[in-house]
């Protein structure tokens, strides 16, 4: 159960840059894990009521990772994807976001960076994404990541 729980938007940007912050008690070989692998992604990642129905990835420096955001209440499918900038196990990952659009290619991509603070065999996850096209898109992403996390939070307590 993570011990922290905070999320805000920075004022950076005009409210764009969104910043999460969470103590998970798990040491971070695990918590990363759940990042890089696909099978474990499938277990947390997406908000409740939209559970990801489908990860793939190629976990590498210039690998492509793409998932589906599937609704709980309605069945509609939100995929999305990006690649992956920077891989150090178990320190830092970051790698690009965009949604896809109507049309199939991606929208507005923005930078996730994760950093993995080792305190005292549990870790202090530090999750940055920008820059957002508008406040409003960034807020939203608040409440998805935080459930998301919420979802991991639990995943490692059953373990």
């Amino acid at each position: 159960m993570a011990d922290t729980n905070r999320a805000h938007v920075t004022n950076d940007t005009a409210g764009r840059i969104l910043t999460i912050t969470r103590l998970f008690n798990a040491p971070p070989a695990i918590v990363f894990t759940a990042f890089a692998n696909p099978k474990r992604m499938m277990q947390w990642l997406g908000p409740r009521d939209y559970p990801a129905t489908q990860v793939e990835a190629d976990f590498r420096v210039g690998g492509k990772w793409r998932a589906c955001l599937d609704s709980a209440a309605t069945g509609k499918k939100l995929w999305h994807g990006g690649v992956y900038q920077q891989i150090v196990p178990n320190r830092t990952l970051a790698f690009t976001f965009a949604w896809d659009q109507e049309d199939g290619k991606p929208g507005n991509e923005t930078l996730v960076h994760i950093t993995f603070e080792d305190q005292a065999a549990k870790t202090l996850m530090t999750f940055r994404q920008s820059v957002f096209e508008t406040a409003e898109s960034c807020d939203g992403h608040v409440t998805g990541w935080n459930s998301a996390f919420d979802r991991l939070e639990a995943l490692l307590a059953r373990e």
